[in-house]
């Protein structure tokens, strides 16, 4: 899950990692409280941010500085509203609805950092590298060594002097050393409280009077254990996501849209990506990825068929199981009967084995529907690669 960057420092903020002052805005009105606020306070200028979930929103025009609190309103009206395209947004863009009004700060330099978990090591990786304000593939594929890379044993924790070297590594000065460790502390603290799956400060930042900010922040969150965090679940900002995906979630579905146009429900992750390969294989592009589960029933099939269609790129769909805890007959059962509410009239490829393989194929045949049926996953694929070109 992913939540926006005013939510992911509202987080850190709790763990004493340093954010710049800043207030959400849903309105014109909301951002000129926010705007006079931080002037009244002090401040030099604000930045206005588009807050979506999506990077490269600078470049967009999502992001804009403001010397008053009148240019800050301006800003903030016409910026709501807007369609904010982005490099991760897609052609589509994203409509902006929230803005994050901060106060600027005399920057010095911009760095990165970020934890995520290294899963071949099992372990979370602290990354550092002085290349901030980048994105940090570029980085990785321009200059590999610019990053810095330290592992981090889950029993021990993020040890102070793992801290001290990435500091280093960053090239702070000595002054900036013990706040930069209570810094990463906190960063990699929060990490590990929230079950966050990504936390990236992208730029960190060093002020010319010394300070350091956390001047940006994405946090992504492991799904699987939002349920011993109900406060973070609530952040949640479905607006932010694809309908489909949105739906599919309220049955426990694991759906991801994509831009083919041959559907897919497939069981198990594995068989899932292994179906897309295929489809790829013989000549087609999949639109999406639907993994209904081991132990699906009939009614989250025919939830997860109607998912599938209401992609209107779809012009066939490949129906792939292998029958062990979900049985083909409950497969099959779950089928007809979307394909009966939808009244659906694209091509249906299934290829079937496992558990109940007979009495699947059986309520297939008994439906009355045309379906087409393969007998290997590369039959199947080019069945329904040409039925979706016809």
């Amino acid at each position: 899950m992913k939540i926006h960057e005013y939510q992911g420092k509202a987080i850190l903020k709790k763990y004493g990692v340093a954010v710049p002052r800043g207030g959400m805005a849903e309105t014109r009105e909301q951002a000129e409280t926010a705007a006079k606020n931080l002037f009244d306070a002090g401040a030099s200028g604000v930045v206005v941010k588009a807050q979506i979930h999506a990077g490269g929103r600078g470049k967009g025009g999502g992001v804009k500085i403001a010397k008053s609190v009148a240019e800050a309103v301006d800003l903030a009206g016409k910026m709501l509203g807007m369609r904010l395209v982005t490099h991760q947004t897609g052609p589509e863009g994203k409509i902006v609805q929230r803005l994050l009004i901060e106060e600027t700060l005399p920057i010095e330099k911009e760095l990165y950092l970020g934890i995520l978990l290294d899963r071949a090591e099992a372990k979370p990786v602290f990354m550092a590298s002085a290349a901030g304000g980048m994105e940090i593939e570029q980085v990785a594929a321009e200059n590999p060594d610019a990053i810095l890379k330290q592992h981090i044993d889950p029993g021990m924790g993020l040890e102070p002097f793992q801290a001290r070297k990435i500091a280093f590594s960053l090239g702070l000065k000595p002054q900036q050393i013990n706040p930069a460790v209570q810094f990463l502390t906190g960063l990699y603290r929060a990490f590990l409280d929230t079950d966050a799956s990504l936390v990236e400060i992208n730029p960190f930042i060093t002020c010319i009077d010394g300070r350091l900010f956390a001047l940006d922040a994405k946090l992504n969150f492991d799904d699987n254990a939002l349920f011993r965090h109900p406060e973070i679940r609530e952040l949640r900002d479905i607006s932010e996501e694809d309908p489909l995906e949105v739906e599919a979630s309220k049955y426990s579905l694991n759906y991801i849209k994509l831009d083919g146009n041959v559907g897919c429900m497939v069981n198990g992750a594995g068989l899932a990506m292994s179906t897309m390969d295929i489809i790829k294989y013989a000549g087609g592009m999949p639109a999406n990825f639907l993994d209904v589960g081991g132990g699906a029933n009939a009614e989250q099939v025919t939830h997860a068929f109607e998912i599938l269609l209401s992609d209107k790129n779809v012009k066939a769909v490949l129906i792939n199981i292998f029958g062990g805890i979900l049985r083909v007959d409950t497969l099959a059962t779950g089928v007809v009967e979307a394909a009966n509410k939808t009244h659906i009239q694209l091509p249906i490829v299934l290829r079937l084995e496992g558990t109940n393989v007979e009495a699947g194929r059986e309520i297939l045949k008994q439906s009355g529907l045309n379906f087409i049926v393969a007998e290997t996953m590369k039959d199947a694929a080019e069945k329904v690669v040409a039925a979706a070109g016809a």
